[in-house]
Formats: C-alpha cells, sequence, structure tokens
C-alpha cells in the first residue's frame, strides 16, 4: 500500500555523493525535526526529469525554504555516481540533496514502484512530490502519468506549503 497524508515515513537508508564519493544518509539523519520536501521521479537524465522537474526544484528553491524547509531532496533509481553526475548537468550546487535508492528498496517501503520494464528501464519510482514534517507526511502529490508533471511540480509545492 502506498505511503498516504498522515503516515509516517519508513525507515530506510539512501545515498548521495559527496566530495569524498558515495555516502549513505539514513531516514533519521533526513527527517528527523526537519521539514523536508522529496520529490521523486522515474530516473535522471530523462526527458521530462531533466528539462522540468529538477529545474523547476532548483529555481523555486529559495521560495520553498523560505516557507521553513530545511531540506530539499530528489529520489531517483539510480545509484550515487549517477545522481552525482546529473546534479553537476543540472547545476543544482547545494539547492537539493539528490538520493539515489539504486536497487529501489525505499521507493518500494514507500509503495510507489513504477514498472517500467516493457520500456526497458525496470522498476522506477512513480512522479510524486511530498512534505514531510518530523517524519511524518503532511503533503503527498503524485502524478498520475508520470511523463507529466503538474501536481508534482516545485509551484504547485510552494502552493501547498
Amino acid at each position: 500500500m502506498a505511503i498516504q497524508v498522515g503516515d509516517r515515513v519508513p525507515s530506510g537508508s539512501l545515498n548521495h555523493m559527496t566530495a569524498d564519493g558515495p555516502a549513505q544518509i539514513t531516514t533519521d539523519e533526513l527527517f528527523k525535526g526537519k521539514k523536508v520536501v522529496i520529490f521523486a521521479l522515474p530516473g535522471a537524465f530523462t526527458p521530462t526529469c531533466s528539462a522540468k522537474h529538477v529545474p523547476g526544484f532548483v529555481q523555486h528553491a529559495d521560495a520553498i525554504k523560505a516557507k521553513g524547509v530545511d531540506t530539499i531532496a530528489c529520489l531517483s533509481v539510480n545509484d550515487a555516481f549517477v545522481m552525482g553526475a546529473w546534479s553537476k548537468d543540472q547545476g543544482v550546487g547545494d539547492k537539493l540533496l539528490m538520493l539515489a535508492d539504486g536497487a529501489a528498496a525505499y521507493t518500494a517501503a514507500l509503495g510507489m514502484e513504477l514498472d517500467l520494464t516493457d520500456l526497458g528501464m525496470g522498476v522506477r519510482s512513480k512522479r510524486y512530490a511530498m512534505v514531510v514534517d518530523d517524519g511524518k507526511v503532511t503533503v503527498l502529490a503524485e502524478e498520475p502519468n508520470p511523463a507529466a508533471l503538474e501536481v508534482a511540480s516545485a509551484e504547485a509545492i510552494v502552493a501547498a506549503l
């Protein structure tokens, strides 16, 4: 069953790229005592994700953080090396935390997996955005069509905050 507003996020760990290489971050480190906007997408370097989703959150990062958000994180079923390269390609800098869920384990724990095997992409993440306040989901916006970007856009999250 997919995560819903009012639920606590499951425990787990993700990876991200640092100056010293890949590093693990636990969900406690990410969410405990913090207000976090986390948005997920089907894959790094894919059309909608690269042309609209990440650029929107980079562009609106200051407005989102001005609403009391501590961290804005992008989650994708890719490895930390891909997420690091994509971060550089997208000019993310320190505006977003680019999280890797290489085996889709955390995505599955959230109930947000998307099977794109028929397209040669394997199991990926649905496109969504959520606000997590001290580990509890307060806003969840899932796109019905993973190629679209409306309800999970940065602009929609700014409005929801």
